[in-house]
């Protein structure tokens, strides 16, 4: 019996080396949500993860912390293995630290930052007006950030609606399938001036960008 606890300790001592805790100037997380800042982009965030090397996974984080020397701040950590920042100046300047426990070695885990609609902005109906108002705030970030090298950034092709189902596959009334968790509604489709109705609220919607 001794020698099975030993065993079981030894096991987990050995999965809690791969672990590991790393420390993030917040003003790397600032540098980005700052530049959503007026009413062109308030339907947008970033959402920061740490992709697994080689592969298309997320890093499991076991929590995300804000540091300061006067208090902590705990962000919450989404079943997609993301956490949102807030934007706050006062943070920057108090050179504030993001602490996050992942549940892997570090150098296995490169950082993620990912552009999407705010909560407010995930359904299941979409009026053809909060569509264009969607792809209209993309357009202006891209626009925003290119300034006069704007002909170097993406453009907006249309918009990609994500499910938390990866396998996900079923019909839309008046508009493209649903495929492995993906709905894609182009430039074109859009432009007809149509409503989205769906079969269950959508995981992020991102641009269907192209260089």
């Amino acid at each position: 019996m001794k020698r099975t606890l030993l065993a079981v300790a030894l096991l987990a001592s050995a999965f809690n080396v791969c672990a590991e805790v790393v420390e993030v100037e917040y003003k790397r997380f600032y540098s980005h949500v700052k530049k959503l800042s007026g009413e062109n982009t308030a339907a947008l965030q970033f959402a920061f993860g740490f992709l697994r090397v080689g592969t298309t996974h997320l890093c499991k984080i076991n929590t995300a912390t804000i540091v300061t020397q006067k208090q902590d701040i705990p962000l919450e950590v989404s079943p997609e293995q993301r956490f949102l920042v807030p934007k706050e100046k006062a943070l920057n300047l108090a050179d504030a630290m993001v602490v996050i426990d992942l549940d892997e070695a570090a150098n296995l885990c490169d950082m993620s930052v990912q552009i999407e609609t705010t909560a407010e902005h995930l359904k299941t109906e979409y009026s053809a007006e909060d569509l264009a108002f969607i792809k209209q705030q993309y357009e202006a970030f891209f626009n925003e950030m290119g300034g006069f090298l704007s002909f170097m950034m993406p453009s907006v092709k249309g918009l990609t609606f994500r499910f938390s189902d990866s396998e996900l596959d079923a019909m839309v009334p008046g508009a493209p399938a649903i495929t492995n968790g993906m709905l894609m509604l182009d430039n074109d489709w859009l432009a007809e001036g149509k409503s989205l109705k769906l079969p269950v609220k959508p995981l992020r919607i991102t641009a269907l960008a192209k260089s």
